[in-house]
């Protein structure tokens, strides 16, 4: 009696059920446990009720499956959350790889198979002493599946991640287009092809828990051994690479203390080592930053890979021992019959027999399939706690908070604030724009500022006029007062602007240029007036100027030069000549 399954016992003694009493409504399943037992009416096949495991496990058994499934959830959301980084955070924070996301793919099909039937809550026996398969429920066929698919493509996904860490270490091979292409197409057409073949073949039934697993029988040779087969080559590159790095290191090793041992002379000065600074020296230390760049790069990725290999292998091995421990009891009863006459001695007190299946060795170790169940549900935190990184949870920081924080406000003064909203609209330069009923005064005139007369203007001691004066007016008055000029109407003449810099220059302003007078000059203006002399340009090179020497004339108290045309001394007007660059 299963759940609301009931069966006519027939002439099997208890718990044993009869086969003919089921053989005739659904045919024979895989699955029972039945054997012949001689009674006085003749053979009869008895069969144990469904689900085995019931009756070969203690009670507490039943509920490390439950447990191992919430944890395989658990290890689904760390598996999804490291696959959605992967997606919207730039690969400078994440540091994605196409090896790592199909590990990671590969694991979430794992884990699809143990949360499917947590979900879907099956009834894992189609009757008394009948477990389901993938024929009968929809839900085992589902779930076996994806255990087997995603078993298998962790192993191959384990394998080139291997491989390419092995070309690059061992071989110095970068792998490049035609590896990623042919890494895609391993990793999940060998998976498809091989589970493609296991299923009809072996199928998969409800052995043990409310997840579906492959059958025993052919199960070694479809899908145990090809899977043990690329998980043995994956694990001899592994080593094969470590056994490398550390010859590498070992070598650096004996070349630092090479370098680091010198022999010194008589002199007390060191000689050179032709052995510490051969190319081979050279080569074993190059080598090994080499192979620690790449270790530090890929760790993560292989840690977790030798993690997927050690959980995989030993859920094969378990299974593979379950497996042949099922097939030795069906072939010789005489191993079960101790176990069997208990049972039956003790109208199926399963807990009084439990020793006697152990001592037959008709199961495996209660311990060991619980530690395979929990190994196998922690493979998704695995995977957040080796490929996770610090720089992912800034980079989802940095995501997040503009979400969360208000925008800040930009800076405005208070008294423009005020100001603006009273009658003066022009202070620090805040000018509403004009409405319909309002139009912006008119635009006040620039005040105009004079020169004065050449008659007003005063010679300095060198016979140069300063500055000029401007009529005393207000700057940031409205009205002007205008004077006219005595000459109106006559010839126009120069005035100098009261806030120019420079005068002008007739052709005697040029003054004696001495050596004495060159070293009171500035930096600029020693380059300005050796620009100009006239041992530099020669006068032909100026367009419309007579080339005639220097003539002496006098002006005032001092006699100047008609080359020069301005005063570097008292102007700092540029010259009115072609200015080339001077170089020193």
């Amino acid at each position: 009696m299963v759940g609301n399954i009931t069966a006519e016992r027939g002439f099997c003694t208890p718990p044993f059920l009869e086969l003919s009493s089921f053989d005739s409504t659904v045919g024979y399943l895989p699955g029972r446990f039945c054997a012949p037992v001689p009674s006085i009416n003749g053979t009869i096949n008895c069969c144990l009720p469904c689900p085995i495991t019931s009756w070969v496990y203690s009670d507490e058994f039943n509920e490390v499956p439950k447990v191992s499934n919430w944890i395989t959830v658990a290890g689904m959301a760390c598996c999804l959350l490291i696959l959605l980084t992967y997606l919207i955070l730039p690969v400078k924070q994440t540091h994605r790889h196409y090896l790592t996301i199909g590990l990671i793919a590969a694991i979430c099909f794992l884990q699809l198979g143990i949360i499917i039937p947590l979900a879907a809550k099956p009834e894992q026996c189609h009757d008394a002493i009948t477990p389901n398969d993938m024929y009968s429920d929809r839900t085992c066929a589902f779930s076996g599946a994806f255990l087997l698919f995603g078993g298998f493509a962790a192993i191959i996904w384990g394998f080139l991640r291997s491989l390419s860490i092995h070309l690059q270490i061992c071989w110095q091979v970068v792998p490049g287009s035609k590896f990623f292409w042919t890494s895609v197409l391993a990793g999940w057409g060998i998976p498809a092809i091989f589970v493609a073949i296991t299923l009809p073949l072996t199928g998969t039934s409800y052995r043990f828990s409310a997840t579906c697993h492959i059958n025993h029988q052919k199960a070694l040779g479809d899908y145990w051994g090809p899977l043990l087969a690329f998980a043995a080559i994956s694990t001899i590159l592994q080593f094969a690479t470590f056994g490398y790095c550390i010859k590498v290191y070992i070598k650096s090793l004996f070349a630092a203390d090479t370098n680091s041992t010198s022999q010194v002379s008589s002199s007390g000065l060191p000689e050179y080592n032709s052995r510490a600074g051969s190319v081979k020296t050279v080569t074993a230390g190059q080598a090994y930053r080499r192979i620690k760049k790449v270790i530090a790069l890929q760790w993560r990725g292989t840690a977790i890979v030798l993690i997927i290999l050690i959980n995989v292998v030993f859920l094969s091995i378990v299974f593979i021992q379950m497996d042949n421990t099922v097939t030795a009891a069906m072939q010789d009863l005489s191993k079960a019959e101790p176990w069997l006459l208990c049972l039956v001695i003790n109208q199926g007190n399963k807990n009084a027999c439990l020793n006697q299946v152990k001592d037959a060795g008709l199961v495996t170790n209660e311990a060991t399939v619980m530690a395979v169940l929990i190994l196998l549900s922690l493979n998704g935190i695995w995977v957040l706690l080796f490929l996770g990184r610090t720089s992912m949870l800034l980079g989802w920081f940095e995501l997040i908070r503009p979400f969360f924080t208000r925008k800040p406000a930009e800076f405005v003064s208070v008294d423009a604030r005020r100001y603006s909203n009273g009658t003066n609209k022009n202070y620090e330069m805040i000018i509403s724009p004009p409405t319909r009923h309002e139009s912006l005064p008119p635009k006040e005139p620039e005040p105009v500022i004079t020169t004065p007369l050449p008659s007003q203007q005063k010679l300095n001691g060198d016979g140069l006029s300063p500055l000029g004066e401007s009529p005393q007016s207000d700057y940031f008055s409205k009205e002007i007062e205008y004077k006219p000029s005595p000459n109106f109407g006559k010839d126009a003449q120069y005035r100098s602007p009261k806030w120019s810099f420079s005068t002008p220059r007739p052709p005697s302003a040029g003054g004696a240029f001495t050596r004495s007078r060159e070293n009171s000059m500035t930096f600029s203006q020693r380059i300005d007036s050796r620009a100009w002399s006239p041992g530099r340009d020669s006068p032909s090179s100026f367009s419309g100027r007579p080339a005639t020497a220097p003539a002496q004339r006098d002006s005032g108290t001092r006699s100047f030069t008609p080359t020069y045309e301005w005063d570097p001394l008292s102007t700092h007007a540029k010259s009115s000549r072609r200015q080339e660059p001077y170089g020193f």
